[in-house]
């Protein structure tokens, strides 16, 4: 692009790198302000960036011009078992002057997917702002495609509304450490179907109860990280929701864990009882919980080709806030 140096990434470019990432914040949050504005500190933003500076594993590239720095991208590996052969941009891991083209992304991500593919990795992923769509379709046109949503809502005021006729919502207990771990089954079996087609490790019935009865274990004594629900019909569970503290989650770092945030991490109805409210009953179930313990916002993520996931939590009121695009190099 004409006028527009790119180069390797350095450390000397962590202060000009946090500058961009807290004016992109501020742009994001005017889009969004449940997204909470500890980034739209440079400062912040430089201590979270040069923590991930640690991880050797880190690349990227610069973009500048006229000697200043307009845009940066980095990315790092994660697991291989589960993500392939991977470069991952997180949450905080690009940005571009305000002033800079949204085309700067291509060039950033020609200069450093250069380097990742020479080091066999092919699989690639970023995560973009979804209020800028300009920067998503520059995305799009280097041959990323949408897998992954995060988004985030107020808490429910008051209390959630009544669960479907004949169906019962309460916590869970100990008693049910089968149905629980039965329905731990069910997302991963029906996320490896058409149309998502995801390879994530499903675990088996009895590491699920091994993990059931060790959280109760920690509740009995007193630990309450976790709120489980079920919803139950005829004596039956059915369903199951999960809420915890954002923070518990390490798939929402940087500028996409707004400060003091609850997370509906979980949330699965059993194939006959699906589509009946069962399952938005149980996310509200987690959006009550979380404005009785004073969540500013809370956060869920789902694939964008999970058919149902992908329906029923835009419905329930979830706003997109990153888009997780995923590029397979090579095919």
């Amino acid at each position: 692009m004409h006028g527009i140096e790119t180069r390797r990434f350095t450390a000397d470019d962590l202060p000009a790198a946090a500058e961009l990432l807290a004016a992109r914040h501020r742009r994001h949050r005017a889009a969004e302000p449940l997204l909470g504005n500890d980034f739209e500190d440079p400062a912040v933003a430089q201590e979270h960036l040069s923590q991930q500076w640690q991880d050797d594993d880190l690349s990227g590239s610069v973009a500048l011009a006229d000697d200043r720095v307009v845009g940066y991208l980095l990315a790092a590996e994660k697991a291989r078992t589960t993500w392939g052969d991977n470069a991952w941009v997180e949450s905080g891991g690009h940005a571009l002057a305000d002033d800079c083209p949204a085309e700067v992304a291509r060039e950033l991500y020609a200069h450093a997917a250069a380097r990742w593919v020479d080091q066999g990795l092919t699989a690639h992923y970023v995560l973009v702002p979804a209020h800028d769509q300009a920067l998503v379709d520059a995305w799009w046109r280097l041959g990323f495609g949408l897998q992954h949503e995060h988004a985030v809502r107020e808490p429910l005021p008051g209390q959630a509304a009544d669960p479907p006729a004949g169906v019962r919502l309460r916590h869970a207990d100990r008693g049910d450490v089968p149905a629980l771990a039965e329905l731990d089954l069910l997302l991963p079996s029906h996320q490896a179907r058409s149309p998502v087609f995801s390879s994530g490790p499903v675990s088996t019935y009895d590491e699920a109860v091994a993990d059931w009865e060790q959280q109760f274990r920690a509740e009995e004594r007193g630990d309450r990280t976790y709120a489980t629900f079920v919803a139950e019909r005829d004596g039956a569970v059915i369903g199951s929701s999960i809420g915890c503290r954002l923070t518990v989650s390490s798939g929402h770092t940087g500028p996409a864990r707004p400060q003091g945030a609850g997370f509906l991490g979980w949330a699965v109805v059993r194939p006959d009882d699906r589509g009946s409210g069962v399952g938005r009953a149980l996310g509200e179930a987690v959006l009550a919980w979380s404005a009785t313990e004073g969540h500013p916002a809370v956060v869920t993520d789902w694939r964008a080709t999970n058919l149902q996931s992908s329906r029923a939590w835009p419905r329930l009121g979830f706003r997109p806030t990153f888009h997780r695009l995923h590029r397979q190099v090579g095919h």
